[in-house]
């Protein structure tokens, strides 16, 4: 027996016994998260008695949740900016989540919590999709170095990316991801301070897609983190926020080819299913209902 939870806008969650699977995306924020909506419309389209739902959870109630997702869940997603905080309190994640200390994605079997991470398959199939580009022998610059870049960025070299760039705020942060990545793969990842418009840049100059991976965007009041004046003709650029982000408005007023994090959301979203449910995603269904979210 499995339990029905209801987030309610107090942040009450009322329980009630039921044989129907439980599954979640924990954030803070998580109100704009279109998850439930695609994950219900492809467990129904199966035909599997599942539901799935958002629930905000902050730093501090991390320990809390994970026991109630032991008792209660059969699985859930994890969004910023818990995806390195929530490894701490499951019982054992995949080998390149050790090596990306990035989890997005949480199996839950006899009270265990298994943590898994499908982003850098999800935005690899975004982009093939969106742009028709490969990750294979292509260079990618990235704005931003949280969570989602730590596991996007190592799936990127062993797919074969000829280069990532890392362009951050805090350039510090930046240089650690560099070397651990340099350390763990031998491969060629450069990095800057994302105000040192030189060193950025050139980058740009070098990269097939910028890959916006900062919180910028989930306010409307967000600025781009990429000056509107460097942006090139030749460069795709992607936006991991599924909102139209000024970064995507000012690719759209420069004429450069954009696309939003909805398809990556899709993806990776396919992947945690069929990680659950054993079971092929299906897509289309799950393209639809973001489809019909966002219009």
């Amino acid at each position: 027996m499995h339990r029905l939870f209801i987030y309610t806008a107090q942040g009450e969650i009322n329980i009630m016994k039921t044989r129907t699977k439980k599954y979640a995306v924990i954030g803070d924020p998580i109100s704009h998260s279109l998850s439930p909506g695609m994950h219900n419309a492809a467990f129904k389209a199966l035909g599997i008695d599942a539901e799935y739902s958002a629930i905000h959870v902050k730093k501090e109630g991390l320990a809390k949740f994970a026991d109630f997702a032991r008792g209660e869940l059969a699985g859930f997603n994890v969004t910023v900016p818990h995806k390195n905080a929530i490894i701490s309190h499951l019982d054992g994640i995949s080998d390149m989540c050790k090596i990306t200390g990035s989890v997005n994605t949480i199996t839950v079997k006899n009270g265990r919590l298994f943590g898994d991470s499908t982003d850098g398959y999800g935005l690899q199939m975004a982009i093939k999709e969106a742009f028709g580009i490969d990750v294979k022998g292509n260079s990618f610059l990235f704005l931003g170095c949280g969570g989602t870049v730590k596991a996007v960025s190592y799936h990127f070299i062993k797919e074969g990316a000829k280069k990532l760039f890392i362009a951050n705020r805090t350039l510090s942060k930046a240089d650690e991801l560099t070397k651990y990545l340099i350390k763990c793969t031998n491969s060629d990842v450069q990095c800057t301070a994302i105000n040192q418009t030189n060193t950025l840049d050139h980058f740009l100059d070098s990269a097939s897609v910028v890959i916006q991976a900062t919180s910028l965007g989930l306010k409307e009041t967000d600025p781009s983190p990429l000056p509107k004046e460097l942006i090139r003709n030749k460069t795709v650029m992607f936006d991991t926020i599924y909102k139209n982000t000024e970064f995507l408005k000012n690719a759209a007023q420069n004429g450069v080819k954009s696309a939003n994090g909805s398809l990556m959301l899709v993806h990776q979203g396919a992947r945690s299913f069929s990680i659950w449910t054993k079971k092929d995603a299906p897509i289309e269904v799950m393209k639809n209902a973001i489809k019909r979210y966002c219009e």
